[in-house]
């Protein structure tokens, strides 16, 4: 199973970005698919996450402006960002689990500019 992120980049306080989560090796309809961060100097944290049912679950402090989605026929996972701040500035990574095993895509910098 193999995961690859993209969608990255800079973008201005206020603004929005898409990123996207491409799985291969696998259905993603079997597999739950996290969204999670890092910041310089911090350490990596939960964003957002999706069951294989479609559940959906966020972080307090990106609820109201991201939302996980996914495309089971484009075995593609998307969390799409509005209302970005400084504090979302980080490396975004996605990662699946199948019978017992985790796998994550190298990340994706996102940059929000004040």
């Amino acid at each position: 199973v193999q995961l690859q992120a993209s969608g990255g980049g800079l973008v201005q306080a206020g603004g929005s970005l898409r990123l996207s989560c491409a799985i291969s090796g696998s259905t993603l309809s079997i597999i739950p698919i996290g969204w999670y961060r890092q910041a310089p100097g911090k350490q990596r944290e939960l964003v957002a996450g999706i069951s294989s049912g479609g559940s959906t679950n966020y972080a307090d402090s990106v609820k109201g402006r991201f939302t996980i989605s996914r495309d089971n026929g484009k075995n593609t996972v998307y969390l799409q960002m509005n209302s970005l701040n400084s504090e979302d500035t980080a490396v975004y990574y996605c990662r699946g689990v199948q019978y017992g095993m985790e796998y994550w895509g190298k990340g994706t910098l996102v940059t929000v500019s004040s």
